[in-house]
C-alpha cells in the first residue's frame, strides 16, 4: 500500500477497516526494539562497572607476576606506555621486553627505560625464531623462556596504565580457580580525525559490548590490553604453541583456559589504549581486522551484533516507515529514539573512561555511519593487514599468508 501522509497510524483505520500494521511497520518497530533494547543493556553495564571501580587494598602478600610486553616497531608515546608497566606499586614482579629483529629502533628505548629503573627486575629479549604465522605470539613464545613466576601477564604495547595496575589484576589469583584474568581497555586518540574515531569505536562500541556477556554469564575469552594467566594453567592448554597460527591470540588464550576448567576474571580495571591512526584508509583496514576476526571465532556472535549498528538501523526503519501510511512525526521517531539512547551510551562510557577528553557527542553519526560500512565490508573478504603482513583469516582464526 503507498504511502499517504495524511492519515494518522491508529491500528485499524475507522473508515476502512484496513489494518494499518502492515508488515513494513511490524519489521521497523523490530528494529527499533532490538537497537533500544541493546542500548539500555549496555548502558546500565557500563554504570554497574564502574561501580565496581576502586582503589585496589594496599596491605597483602601479593603474588609474584612475571609481565610480557612485546614490541614491534616505535609508536606514538612509547617510552610512556612502556614506564607505565615498569612503575608499578607492588611487590615482587619482573619485566620483559621482547623484540624479533636485532635493529628495531625500540631497542634502544627499552635500553633507556632499563636505565631508568636499575633497581628493578627489567630485562630485554631479542629473538627472531618463529613458532607460527602469529610473529606477536612467536615473540611470547620466546619471551617465556626468561619468566620466573608463575603468574604471567601480556599487555600490549600501545596501553597504559597506573601505579595500581599489577594489584588489580594480580588479586583474582587468590582464588585457585582462577585461570586466567583480563581487563577491558578505553580508548585515548593522538592525532587527528582518524584518532578519534578509533578511539570512539573503543569506547562507544568495544566497551559497552564486551560488558554486555559477562552480565548474563561467565567470561570465556580475553581482551589483549591484559591477559594474566597461571602458568600450569598456561601449559595444560597447551602453552603459547597452541596459539601460534591464530589471529585472535586474546580470545582464543582465555577460551582454551576455560577449556580446561579455569575460570576466566573480568577485573575492575580500565587499560588505557593510546590510539593513533596515520589515516582513515588505516583506520578501515584496522577496524576490518578487527570485525574479520571477530567473525572468525564466533560467527553467530557477530552475525547478531549487527544490532549494535543502532543508527544506521534506525534510519532503516524510517525508511520502512516511510513505506508504511505513518504520519510524518511516527516516521522520524525511530532515529530520534535511538539517537537519545545512543547519546546516553557515548555520556555513559566517557563518565567511566576518559570524561572529557572522550566526550564528543557530535562525532556520533558519523562514527556509527563508518562502524556500518566496516561491518559490511567485513562479510566479504577474510584477508587481514596486520603491521607489515597480508594474511588470510581461515575457521577459527587460523591465519596464512595471502597469495
Amino acid at each position: 500500500m503507498p504511502r499517504n501522509p495524511g492519515v494518522p497510524w491508529p491500528l485499524v483505520d475507522r473508515k476502512t477497516g484496513y489494518c494499518m500494521f502492515d508488515s513494513y511497520a511490524i519489521a521497523a518497530i523490530a528494529l527499533v526494539l532490538l537497537s533500544s533494547s541493546y542500548l539500555v543493556v549496555a548502558i546500565l553495564g557500563v554504570r554497574n562497572f564502574r561501580s565496581k571501580l576502586k582503589a585496589p587494598e594496599s596491605d597483602r602478600n601479593w603474588v609474584p607476576v612475571t609481565l610480557l610486553k612485546p614490541l614491534c616497531g616505535m609508536e606514538v608515546d612509547l617510552v610512556e606506555n612502556l614506564r607505565s608497566f615498569c612503575d608499578q606499586d607492588y611487590g615482587t614482579f619482573q619485566v620483559i621486553f621482547g623484540v624479533r629483529d636485532s635493529d628495531d629502533p625500540v631497542i634502544e628505548v627499552v635500553n633507556g627505560i632499563i636505565e631508568e629503573f636499575p633497581d628493578h627486575d627489567i630485562s630485554l629479549v631479542v629473538n627472531d625464531r618463529t613458532i607460527g604465522s602469529n610473529l606477536k605470539v612467536s615473540n611470547l613464545a620466546n619471551m617465556y623462556e626468561a619468566a620466573r613466576y608463575d603468574v604471567v601477564v601480556i599487555a600490549d604495547s600501545d596501553m597504559r596504565v597506573g601505579r595500581d595496575y599489577l594489584k588489580v589484576v594480580a588479586l583474582p589469583f587468590e582464588k585457585n580457580e582462577i585461570g586466567a584474568a583480563t581487563c577491558l581497555y578505553s580508548g585515548s586518540a593522538r592525532g587527528g580525525l582518524a584518532s578519534k574515531l578509533g578511539a570512539m569505536f573503543i569506547n562507544d562500541w568495544f566497551f559497552p559490548s564486551a560488558l554486555i556477556p559477562t552480565m548474563f554469564g561467565d567470561l570465556k575469552f580475553c581482551f589483549g590490553a591484559t591477559m594474566a594467566v597461571r602458568r600450569d594453567a598456561l601449559q595444560k592448554m597447551g602453552s603459547f604453541e597452541a596459539l601460534a597460527n591464530v589471529l585472535a591470540d586474546d580470545y582464543m588464550l582465555g577460551n582454551l583456559i576455560a577449556k580446561q576448567g579455569y575460570r576466566i576474571a573480568l577485573v575492575p580495571y580500565i587499560v588505557e589504549n593510546i590510539v593513533h591512526e596515520p589515516g582513515l584508509k588505516a583506520l578501515f583496514l584496522h577496524e576490518v581486522r578487527w570485525a574479520r576476526t571477530i567473525r572468525s571465532v564466533q560467527p553467530g556472535g557477530y552475525a547478531m551484533s549487527t544490532v549494535t549498528e543502532t543508527l544506521p538501523l534506525a534510519v532503516l526503519a524510517s525508511i520502512l516507515l516511510y513505506m508504511s501510511p505513518s504520519s510524518p512525526l511516527l516516521i522520524a521517531s525511530p532515529v530520534l529514539c535511538v539517537l537519545a539512547l545512543r547519546l546516553v551510551l557515548h555520556g555513559s562510557v566517557a563518565g567511566t573512561v576518559n570524561g572529557e577528553r572522550t566526550f564528543s557527542p557530535w562525532l556520533v553519526p558519523l562514527r556509527d555511519l563508518f562502524s556500518f560500512v566496516v561491518r559490511i565490508c567485513s562479510f566479504f573478504g577474510s584477508k587481514v593487514h596486520w603491521r607489515e603482513q597480508v594474511m588470510v583469516v581461515q575457521s577459527n582464526s587460523h591465519l596464512q599468508n595471502a597469495r
